[in-house]
């Protein structure tokens, strides 16, 4: 469990190149399109990761509002300091649960898929509180469950029969772990929120062929770690399993999965 939140080595490029654009990038610009209603003038992004989201928010917002994007990762910061980025974009090294920022300081605070990595969300849930201006909102994104996201699922279900008596859990248990949305709502009630808001977004991911989804989750994600624990000589056993799955289910070249999460806002 100590590797489960461990991006660096080749893990952040190969997200960056995979997962990116297949799992990210939709629900990126549906985020940015909701804070960008807001009209927000100083935005904190937290759990940023390769910036997906924080670059989607600098082409949404107004050019004069400004984004500190924070993740506890320094190499997938570095990852996503490779990106062309505005000024308006500052990258920060910073832990969600311990924010180095005054309070009342931001008008919103956006976290896509990240909380499910907090150690302790009632801490990173009352930083986000902390640091909002009164009025002030917090979005953020998590997955629902695993079977209602169709590549995680199946490439899951493939890779763990390789290793019956040691079954790999990160994907279920971290990423779509979080499903709960009404004790996530009752956790930001207890950090100080009000209004909060839950809704259901299903969008499509979208590959350029299978072994591009067993790329990603078998070798751009902690599932790695998980792999080469068991056996690091079968990750490529491992990521063609994982092809081999997803072809059979979508079929060959270019494949479409169903993608399911929600979206929270809160009011400080």
């Amino acid at each position: 469990m100590d590797t489960d939140k461990v991006f660096r080595g080749s893990i952040p490029a190969l997200y960056d190149e995979y997962l990116v654009p297949m799992f990210f990038a939709p629900y990126a610009r549906d985020m940015a399109a909701r804070v960008a209603v807001l009209r927000p003038h100083r935005v904190l992004e937290t759990a940023a990761g390769t910036g997906i989201v924080t670059r989607a928010l600098a082409a949404a917002l107004p050019g004069e509002a400004t984004i500190e994007a924070t993740d506890l990762s320094q190499p997938m910061l570095d990852q996503a300091a490779r990106h062309p980025s505005p000024a308006s974009i500052s990258w920060r090294q910073a832990d969600a649960q311990a924010l180095p920022f005054p309070d009342a300081g931001f008008d919103a605070v956006v976290c896509q898929f990240g909380v499910m990595f907090f150690p302790d969300r009632a801490k990173a849930f009352a930083e986000a509180h902390r640091v909002l201006k009164p009025g002030g909102r917090f979005l953020f994104s998590v997955w629902d469950r695993i079977e209602a996201n169709d590549f995680a699922d199946v490439v899951l279900k493939a890779v763990t029969v390789m290793f019956p008596d040691n079954p790999l859990v990160f994907c279920a248990r971290i990423p779509h772990g979080l499903y709960d949305t009404a004790r996530l709502t009752t956790e930001l009630q207890a950090a100080g929120f009000t209004d909060v808001s839950v809704e259901a977004v299903a969008l499509e991911s979208e590959a350029p062929d299978a072994l591009a989804v067993a790329l990603g989750l078998c070798q751009g994600t902690p599932m790695r770690h998980e792999i080469e624990t068991r056996d690091a000589s079968r990750l490529g056993e491992a990521t063609d399993a994982a092809a081999a799955a997803v072809a059979a289910r979508f079929g060959a070249g270019a494949v479409n999965g169903q993608l399911r999460a929600f979206i929270l806002t809160a009011t400080r």
